[in-house]
C-alpha cells in the first residue's frame, strides 16, 4: 500500500508539472480547426484537463508495472533488452484500458474553448456515443501504448546498465529522462494520429487511418512532428521524477 501511495503522489505530481507543456502539445497536435492557440492555456485550463490522468494514473501504473512484472518471468532470458520490450509492450497493451477514456476526456478538456470540465465532457461522449464514446481511437491509443511502453522499460535498463551504479540516484534519474524521450520519439506520429482521432466534433468517429491521411495532406511528414521538441522536453521533466 505504501508503494501505490507514493507512486501515485509521484503521478500526480508528475501530471500537474507537465500539464502546460502537454496542453501546447496537444493544440499543436490538433487540427488547424482545433488550434485556439499555442501558446500558454488561460489558468482555468490546466485544472480542468488534469483530473481525469490524475484520477487514474493510481490505478494505471498499478496494472502497468503489475502486468510487467508478471511477464518478464515468464520470458526466457528475462534480463535480456529484447525481452524486457516485449513484457513492456504487453504490459502497455493493457493500459489501453484506462488511459484510452483518460485520453479521450483529458484532450477534449484541453482544447475546450471556453473551459469545459471533464465530468460535462464524459457526459456529453456517453450521450452522444454511448460507453463507445470513451474509447474513440482505442485501437491507435492501443497500438501507442504497447509500442511506447516496451520501448520505455527497455531503453530504461539499458541506460541503467550503463552505469557503474545502477540502481543509484544518478542513473535513475537519467535513465528516466532518456527513456521518457525514446519512448515518445518512438510512438510520437501515432500519438498525433491518436490527438486528432479522440478530437474530432461530436458526432464524428473517422477512423485512424483516414485522420492519417487527411493530416498527410495538410503538411507532409512534417505534421507527424508537430509539438515533437514540446514532448520532449515535457518527457524528460516528467520521467525523472
Amino acid at each position: 500500500m505504501a508503494d501505490f501511495i507514493a507512486g501515485y503522489i509521484s503521478g500526480a505530481a508528475s501530471i500537474i508539472l507537465g500539464s502546460p507543456l502537454d496542453i501546447i502539445k496537444a493544440r499543436l497536435q490538433s487540427p488547424p480547426i482545433n488550434k485556439p492557440t499555442t501558446s500558454l492555456p488561460p489558468a482555468p485550463s490546466s485544472p480542468v484537463s488534469t483530473a481525469p490522468p490524475i484520477a487514474t494514473c493510481g490505478v494505471l501504473n498499478a496494472l502497468l508495472f503489475t502486468t510487467y512484472n508478471r511477464c518478464l518471468p515468464l520470458l526466457p532470458s528475462p534480463h535480456s533488452l529484447p525481452n524486457i520490450f516485449t513484457a513492456g509492450a504487453l504490459a502497455g497493451l493493457t493500459t489501453f484500458l484506462i488511459s484510452t477514456p483518460t485520453e479521450v476526456v483529458k484532450l477534449r478538456a484541453q482544447l475546450s474553448q471556453p473551459p469545459v470540465s471533464s465530468w460535462v465532457i464524459t457526459r456529453g461522449l456517453i450521450a452522444i456515443h454511448g460507453i463507445k464514446g470513451l474509447y474513440i481511437g482505442g485501437g491507435v491509443t492501443a497500438l501507442r501504448d504497447a509500442v511506447g511502453y516496451g520501448f520505455y522499460f527497455a531503453a530504461y535498463e539499458g541506460v541503467k546498465r550503463g552505469f557503474g551504479e545502477p540502481e543509484g540516484a544518478k542513473a535513475v534519474l537519467i535513465a528516466g529522462g532518456v527513456a521518457g524521450c525514446v519512448t515518445w520519439a518512438s510512438v510520437y506520429p501515432l500519438d498525433v494520429v491518436k490527438t486528432r482521432v479522440q478530437t474530432q466534433v461530436f458526432g464524428g468517429r473517422g477512423r485512424a487511418w483516414e485522420c492519417a491521411r487527411v493530416a498527410w495532406r495538410e503538411g507532409g511528414w512534417r505534421v507527424f512532428c508537430d509539438g515533437l521538441g514540446v514532448c520532449m522536453a515535457r518527457a524528460f521533466l516528467v520521467c525523472t521524477l
